[in-house]
C-alpha cells in the first residue's frame, strides 16, 4: 500500500471526493496527504479529514498568496497545528517564477511559518520554484526542521544537499516526462523518496492534459520501477519508512 503525500483534493476541483478516494484506495493508495495552501483550502481540508479516515492534512500559506494573505490566517494554523490528523505545516516556501518583486515578502512569510515548525516541533512541506539558493540559505538557519522538498527537480548535488539537511524529496509524475531527466539521478536519491500527484496538477504520462489523482501514484509506482528494474513492494518498502519518519504516519489497510 502506498501514501499520496501532496495532494490538493479541493470541492474546486473534484465533483464527487469520495469517488476520487475510493478509486485510489482500491488501486493501493491507502492514504492521502491534503496540503493546504492559503486560508480556504486550510479550512476545506480540515474539515476533509473528518470525514475520511485515511485522510491526513497540512497547513500553510503558499507563496503565490503572499499579497493577499493576512496575520490572522497564520494564527488559525497556529491555533489548529497540534488536531489530530494534522501532520506537517505546508504547502509553504518561494516562487520567484512570475514574481521576482515579491521575494523579501515571500522569505518573511515562509520564515513565520518555519518559525511555527520549529516552535510546535512539525515537519515542513517546502515548494521551490527558480529560488534554490534563497531557499537552502534560509533551511539552514533552521536546522531543527525536516520536511519534504516538494515536487523536487533538481540536480544530484542540490538533491544531495537537502537530504544531508535532513529532508525527503517528493517524486510525482513529471518524472515521466519525456524531458524530465530526474530519472537519471533517481538510483542515488531512491532512498530519500516519498511519493505525490500534486493532484490535480501534473498527470503523468501517458495520461498527460486529463485531470490528475491520487490513483496515479500506481503510474508513477510502474514507472519507477519499471525503470530502475527494482520491485513494487521494494518501493513500498522505501517510501513508506520515509513518510513515517518524516510525517509520522504508518500506512496499513
Amino acid at each position: 500500500m502506498f501514501c499520496d503525500t501532496h495532494c490538493h483534493i479541493y470541492k474546486e476541483y473534484y465533483e464527487d471526493i469520495s469517488r476520487v478516494l475510493i478509486d485510489a484506495y482500491k488501486n493501493g493508495i491507502s492514504s492521502f496527504i491534503v496540503d493546504g495552501c492559503d486560508d480556504s483550502s486550510n479550512r476545506e481540508v480540515l474539515e476533509l479529514k473528518e470525514k475520511y479516515p485515511h485522510v491526513f492534512v497540512t497547513l500553510g500559506i503558499h507563496p503565490e498568496s503572499v499579497s493577499t494573505y493576512q496575520e490572522k490566517d497564520l494564527r488559525f494554523i497556529e491555533e489548529h497545528i497540534q488536531d489530530d490528523k494534522v501532520v506537517a505545516i505546508g504547502e509553504i516556501g518561494l516562487d520567484y517564477h512570475y514574481d521576482k518583486s515579491s521575494r523579501e515578502d515571500q522569505i518573511v512569510l515562509l520564515k513565520k511559518q518555519l518559525d511555527l515548525a520549529k516552535k510546535y516541533h512539525k515537519p515542513v512541506v517546502i515548494h521551490m520554484r527558480e529560488a534554490t539558493e534563497d531557499m537552502i540559505s534560509i533551511l539552514k538557519e533552521y536546522p531543527d526542521v525536516r520536511g519534504v522538498i516538494h515536487a523536487f527537480s533538481g540536480s544530484l548535488e542540490i538533491a544531495k544537499i537537502f537530504i544531508k539537511m535532513g529532508y525527503k524529496l517528493g517524486i510525482n509524475g513529471v518524472i515521466t516526462f519525456k524531458n524530465c531527466h530526474l530519472i537519471d539521478i533517481l538510483p542515488d536519491i531512491i532512498h530519500s523518496i516519498v511519493l505525490e500527484t500534486d493532484s490535480p496538477y501534473l498527470t503523468p504520462h501517458p495520461y498527460r492534459g486529463t485531470q490528475n489523482s491520487p490513483i496515479h501514484i500506481k503510474t508513477i509506482v510502474n514507472f519507477i520501477c519499471s525503470q530502475l528494474k527494482i520491485s513494487s513492494k521494494e518501493l513500498e518498502e522505501i517510501t513508506n519508512h520515509n513518510m513515517k519518519e518524516i510525517f509520522k504516519l504508518s500506512n496499513n489497510r
